[in-house]
């Protein structure tokens, strides 16, 4: 069973990581108790969209980049190819097509 708070976690500790920042400084900007923040991270607590919404700010990422994050990982466990970050171009050559032709 696919646990989407641990992915939430994961991806919270990831952006946390990349940016160099630790737990208690991502907490304290966040206004996020430590033992709250640290039990999110670790998928034993569900993070409310406010929380979530302080913690990203707190990491200085859009709330949708970890939510694209979450949802691609999802996807990979699932075993669904992640949706694009672009047009792929045999869509658009055919978009365009219909656009000439009318």
């Amino acid at each position: 069973m696919v646990l989407v708070r641990q992915e939430i976690g994961d991806v919270l500790r990831d952006f946390r990581l990349q940016k160099g920042r630790t737990l208690r400084q991502v907490a304290s900007k966040a206004s996020v108790a430590l033992g709250y923040l640290s039990e999110v991270e670790r998928g034993q607590k569900e993070a409310s969209s406010e929380i979530l919404a302080s913690v990203a700010e707190a990491l200085e990422t859009p709330i949708s980049t970890i939510m694209r994050e979450v949802g691609d990982r999802l996807a990979v466990i699932e075993g669904i190819d992640p949706i694009p970050d672009t047009v792929p171009d045999a869509f658009v050559a055919e978009l365009d097509a219909d656009l000439v032709t009318r």
